[in-house]
Parts: C-alpha cells; sequence; structure tokens
C-alpha cells in the first residue's frame, strides 16, 4: 500500500453533446485530470484542480492553508505544496471523480474562464512557483498559469486586430572573399552593392577540424560559381508600443507585458513562416520540401537564417547594411536605434543561406589579430571594433593597448 499525503483525484464532465462547445470542454478537461497532471506530478509542479483533492491536516497548516481570496486556491496552494517538497500523488479512476457538466450557455461558460484566467493570474503575481527548487519546475508552472492568459489575449490581438505585422526579403547575387561576402545588384557581378563582414572562430580544435565563418556557406570568387544570398526583416509590432501604453495607463502592467511578450512570439514565428515560404517558393532551392512541425522546430531544413547581434555574427552592427539592402525603415516603418536595436521592438532581421552544410553555430570568443582585422574591413579604428565587439573578445582591451605601447 501506498502512503501519500496529497492525492488529486479527476473531474469527469457528462454532457459532451448539449453544445458546439461542450466537446472542446469535455477533452480539455480528460486530457488534463488523465493525462497533463500525471506529467506534472512526475516533475514537481503541479496547479491542483477540481472538487477532489485530498490532504492530510499537517500538510495543509504547513503550507499555510487556503488563500480563500484566491479564485483558483487549489492551483495556488498545490504550488505551495510542490515548492515545500511535498509529492502529489494522482489517480484518474471512476471510483474517485466528481461528475460535473459544461456550463449551459456560452456567457456562462466564458465567466467561468474568466474567474480561471483571473485566479491564475493572481497565483501567478503572488509568486509560489517562484520559490519551486529547479528552473524546470518554475517554468512549467509559469507556463499553466499564463498560459490561459495568453490564449485569450491572442483571440482579441487576432479578433480586434490590435497588431499589425509586415515583412521585406530579397535576394541578391553574392560571393565570399576571404571572410566577407560581396553582395552585387545584378547577375555581372562586377561591382559589390554591399560587403557583409563575418567573423572566424578562433578556437582550439582537433585536427581536421576547421574554424568557421558564415562567408564559408557562399561560393569564393575565385570558385567561379554564380552564387546567391538572401536577406530578411519582419515585423509583428506595429501598434505593440501604443497597445502596452494603453494596459500601463490601466495599471496593468502584466498585460503590457504580455502583449509585448506575444508579439515577440508571433515575430518569431512569422520569421519561421517566411524561412519556409522562402525555401520552398521564392527561392525555390528546396521546393520538395515536406516537414511536420516538430522536424521544423528540429531545423531539419537546408539553409539557415542568422541574425547580426547572434553567435554566428555577434557584431549588431552589421543591421545598418542589411536594413541598407531591405531600405526597412522606408518601406515598413522598421527602424534602427543607436545601439542598432530595432523599433518595433517585435521585429526579426536576418539572411539567408541554402547551402546544404550551413548550419547554426557559434564564433566564441576572438582575438585580436582578428579584431584588428575586421576593423580594417569595416574602415573603424581599434576602439570602434573593441566597444562594438566587446562580449567576444578573449582579450582586455586596455592591457592590450598598454602592452603595445611600452
Amino acid at each position: 500500500t501506498e502512503r501519500v499525503r496529497v492525492v488529486q483525484a479527476g473531474v469527469q464532465l457528462m454532457n459532451y453533446d448539449s453544445n458546439w462547445y461542450s466537446v472542446f470542454n469535455v477533452l480539455e478537461y480528460f486530457f488534463w485530470f488523465r493525462s497533463r497532471l500525471h506529467y506534472h506530478a512526475r516533475h514537481g509542479a503541479i496547479a491542483l484542480g477540481g472538487n477532489t483533492v485530498f490532504f492530510a491536516r499537517d500538510v495543509l497548516e504547513r503550507v499555510g492553508g487556503w488563500d480563500e481570496a484566491n479564485l483558483t486556491e487549489d492551483a495556488d496552494i498545490g504550488l505551495r505544496i510542490c515548492a515545500a517538497g511535498e509529492p502529489v500523488r494522482v489517480v484518474y479512476d471512476h471510483r474517485y471523480v466528481t461528475r460535473e457538466e459544461t456550463p449551459p450557455t456560452l456567457r456562462q461558460f466564458v465567466r467561468q474562464r474568466t474567474r480561471w484566467s483571473q485566479g491564475f493570474m493572481q497565483t501567478l503575481r503572488k509568486g509560489a512557483w517562484k520559490r519551486l527548487p529547479t528552473r524546470r519546475q518554475r517554468l512549467l508552472a509559469w507556463y499553466t498559469l499564463a498560459f490561459p492568459h495568453a490564449q485569450a489575449m491572442l483571440g482579441r490581438i487576432a479578433s480586434e486586430r490590435w497588431l499589425s505585422a509586415s515583412a521585406l526579403f530579397g535576394f541578391w547575387p553574392a560571393n565570399s572573399d576571404g571572410d566577407d561576402i560581396l553582395v552585387y545588384g545584378d547577375e555581372s557581378r562586377t561591382r559589390p552593392l554591399a560587403v557583409l563582414h563575418t567573423l572566424r572562430q578562433q578556437l582550439a580544435r582537433r585536427e581536421g577540424r576547421a574554424n568557421i565563418a558564415i562567408a564559408d556557406f557562399v561560393a569564393p570568387c575565385a570558385s567561379g560559381l554564380a552564387d546567391y544570398i538572401g536577406a530578411f526583416l519582419v515585423t509583428a509590432g506595429i501598434g505593440e508600443d501604443e497597445l502596452a501604453e494603453r494596459f500601463k495607463r490601466a495599471n496593468d502592467d502584466y498585460s503590457a507585458i504580455m502583449v509585448k511578450a506575444l508579439a515577440d512570439r508571433l515575430a518569431e514565428a512569422f520569421a519561421e513562416r517566411l524561412h519556409q515560404r522562402v525555401r520552398r517558393e521564392f527561392w525555390g532551392y528546396a521546393p520538395d520540401e515536406s516537414l511536420t512541425n516538430a522536424e521544423l522546430v528540429g531545423e531539419k531544413y537546408r539553409g539557415i537564417r542568422p541574425a547580426p547581434g547572434y553567435p554566428a555574427q555577434p557584431d549588431h552592427s552589421e543591421k545598418a547594411i542589411l536594413f541598407g539592402l531591405l531600405e526597412g525603415e522606408r518601406r515598413i516603418g522598421v527602424k534602427l536605434t543607436e545601439s542598432f536595436a530595432m523599433w518595433p521592438g517585435a521585429s526579426v532581421c536576418g539572411l539567408y543561406f541554402s547551402h546544404p552544410e550551413s548550419h547554426y553555430f557559434g564564433v566564441g570568443k576572438i582575438e585580436r589579430d582578428q579584431v584588428e582585422d575586421y576593423a580594417t574591413r569595416k574602415g573603424w579604428t581599434m576602439l570602434e571594433a573593441e566597444k562594438w565587439l566587446a562580449p567576444v573578445l578573449n582579450y582586455d582591451p586596455l592591457i592590450a593597448a598598454r602592452t603595445a605601447a611600452e
């Protein structure tokens, strides 16, 4: 016989065919109580739910008892119990379920879901989930509590057109010249329209493994091959600042943060979808690509879309060249700040590479010799180069300057 001190049993909805939303509600309850709660319990981050929760009295007293002001007090106490290290046993058995019905009218159904969403927000703000011992548990709890609110807000963003999205992309003839990529305006390839600068890894490698730069994924000028490169800029943040400010004026800081977070996710989703269409249609180097969602998330496709300021090219200033090619501000109103951040914030830009062996990587730390070469190629002073490349320098610029002066 298993001795447990906290038991979560199930809730079973009976009226699956009473109206159009009942089936959805019944299935959601079933999978939550039959499957997801087991997953949460295994990982020690369970927001308890329903009317069939059983506690040993001393456990309830140890975590402070019920919070009667919380609209979802069962979820709140579940996370407090997990934070206290008390395991929860989930039992889904017809002998231990509460039988309920979906609310009979849509108005009552929406009121029920609104109450839950408000209760989850209370629990989220109360912060017991932050005391969970591992990052995975905290993320799982945050997702559970924030998801209903995010889902509801996403519905309003779509139905009420709170945000707008826009995109730019283009393709150009290109060849590499050392660690630079020459971008041409036409097929004559006589005069570069722009030069993209890249950085090369300087890692201690086993024999036979090369240090790479993203320029390696474009055919060299000397090869005689006619290669190409693409660039893109997408935003899903047109209107996000005004919307966030509206929430702030209503003293709803959480919704202000949430709408910006959702706009960021929409921009990333937009970039993913656009890249898929680039591969299959617009550039068309993989017209027969047919991947599942899991394979797309796992980046099983051919080609990459690295962004300036990220591990494969840590220099944010390269965004200025990309924006010059696409005319981002003039065409869709996306701007670069003095620090090369994008406005609106929910924007994504990057380059398209089609080479079959192209892959994501990190440049890592670089030495002073490469910084000197990069500064020359960019037309920078060493001070400018060291300022923009500071996060990846493998030396102290002040010490290096003093040593050089001696």
